[in-house]
């Protein structure tokens, strides 16, 4: 199961903040946790570290023009680019 870290900006925390149900709910398709992070000197800044479960499925999800248009952007107030890191075999 793979930790996966993605990176983004958002328009407004606090409306950000409000959507967290949504995230729980859209994360548990591919993943079993994941944990919030913000920016000590950016707010607006915000880290998600998921535990994956399926990868296919979180690419899926996170392609959908429906989550990523209408929920993420629209209505959490994300901003583009969401960075996505992988974790690297060392």
């Amino acid at each position: 199961m793979p930790t996966v870290v993605m990176r983004h900006k958002v328009g407004d925390f606090d409306t950000w903040m409000k959507g967290h149900p949504d995230r729980v709910e859209i994360f548990s398709k591919f993943g079993t946790s994941f944990q919030t992070f913000q920016d000590t000197e950016d707010p607006n800044s915000i880290v998600l570290v998921a535990e994956v479960i399926d990868l296919k499925k979180m690419q899926e999800v996170l392609g959908d023009p429906e989550v990523m248009q209408k929920v993420a952007i629209e209505k959490h107030s994300v901003l583009l680019p969401v960075v996505v890191s992988m974790p690297v075999p060392v």
